[in-house]
């Protein structure tokens, strides 16, 4: 695309007050953007009232149209528009396409085959090690995992799919020249070296609470199914889960303990028909996509547990004392029984003094 044709994509963008619906109105009414901003202030008021047509030809954007540009022509970087080949295809049937995207990274893998994994911030260490676990078969099965890059659940989906082919897109909810949150930036580095980062916020757009729902209508429109990993009642996790199922994408839930915060949004799914998973073929199916590529990637099965502690402990985190009181083991010998469980990965210690198996 021509540098000035580019151009006018972005002032088309950054022009305050002007939202995506009405940007694709005068797209639609006018045939591109350079035709926009050349018709005449009566060919636009059946679309913009007097004070938005007098900002849309005279827009003060050129600093940060310039900025753009400059960003856009460093390696690996990119800016794409509804017109653009590389544009994810996917969005253009779900609600609300952007005009425009940044993308840095990969950006064939945008118009690949799509599953999101999404969840709580705040997760267990368990779900993390589901997330990671269902990622790496997903991409083992060939698609491309997607997620928010938040903490938690996301970071795991993330690195789950760079270990098993790097098969991920990161959609943020800020510019993407800035990461939220910040201790995600190698992770976010890791993911423009090997998958794909995505924004549709103008470069420098800081982390507002509202952008993130926004942030989540990409993450469902690009997928062909989303999974809810952990999400407590009140999760955005659920905006994504019903951003989905209103364009006619697949959700899916893991159910968890009925004691667990973070297994209460993931319940309120199931019993609102979202399908529950145990395991990625289960997806798959679902999904009539064929078998999962790599089975060792699949979430471990319970298998028969000899460990007195670990079947004292069973799958639900457990304070100290309730597993004393299970064991049948003094609490100083419970104790030296649980750091080398610890060590080996078996189990977490988590806050509140409390323990929980993690296979």
């Amino acid at each position: 695309m021509a540098v000035n044709e580019l151009a006018a994509w972005l002032r088309l963008t950054l022009i305050p007050g002007i939202g995506g619906e009405t940007q694709r109105q005068l797209l639609k009414a006018r045939g591109g953007p350079e035709a926009v901003f050349s018709a005449s202030p009566a060919a636009l008021r059946g679309i913009l009232g007097d004070g938005l047509v007098a900002r849309l030809q005279s827009p003060d954007c050129h600093a940060e149209i310039e900025a753009a540009l400059a960003w856009a022509g460093q390696p690996g970087n990119y800016i794409l528009t509804l017109a653009d080949a590389a544009y994810p295809q996917a969005l253009l049937t779900a609600a609300d396409p952007p005009v425009l995207l940044y993308a840095k990274g990969d950006i064939d893998l945008l118009n690949r085959p799509a599953f999101a994994i999404v969840g709580s911030r705040s997760a267990t260490k368990q779900g993390e090690a589901n997330a990671e676990a269902f990622a790496a078969a997903l991409c083992g099965a060939g698609f491309v995992v997607v997620s928010g890059l938040a903490a938690g659940i996301d970071a795991a989906a993330h690195r789950g799919a760079l270990k098993a082919s790097g098969a991920t897109i990161a959609v943020i909810g800020t510019g993407i020249d800035r990461i939220y949150p910040a201790s995600n930036e190698a992770l976010a580095r890791e993911i423009a070296a090997h998958g794909v980062v995505i924004s549709e916020f103008p470069l420098g757009t800081p982390p507002l609470p509202a952008n993130f729902p926004r942030r989540n209508r990409l993450i469902a429109g690009l997928s062909r199914g989303t999974l809810v990993v952990e999400a407590a009642k009140q999760s955005g996790s659920l905006i994504t889960a019903r951003l989905a199922a209103e364009a006619g994408r697949e959700v899916f839930a893991i159910p968890g303990s009925i004691h667990s915060p973070q297994a209460k949004g993931c319940h309120a799914l199931i019993k609102q028909g979202a399908k529950l998973v145990e395991s990625a073929q289960d997806i798959l199916e679902e999904l009539r996509w064929g078998n999962v590529a790599n089975p060792a990637a699949l979430p471990p099965t319970q298998e028969a547990e000899t460990d007195p502690v670990l079947v004292a402990l069973g799958r639900d985190p457990c304070d100290l004392d309730t597993l004393t009181e299970r064991s049948g083991f003094a609490a100083n010998d419970l104790l030296a029984r649980l750091l080398p469980l610890e060590l080996d990965g078996r189990i977490a210690s988590l806050p509140g003094g409390r323990y929980q198996r993690l296979n």
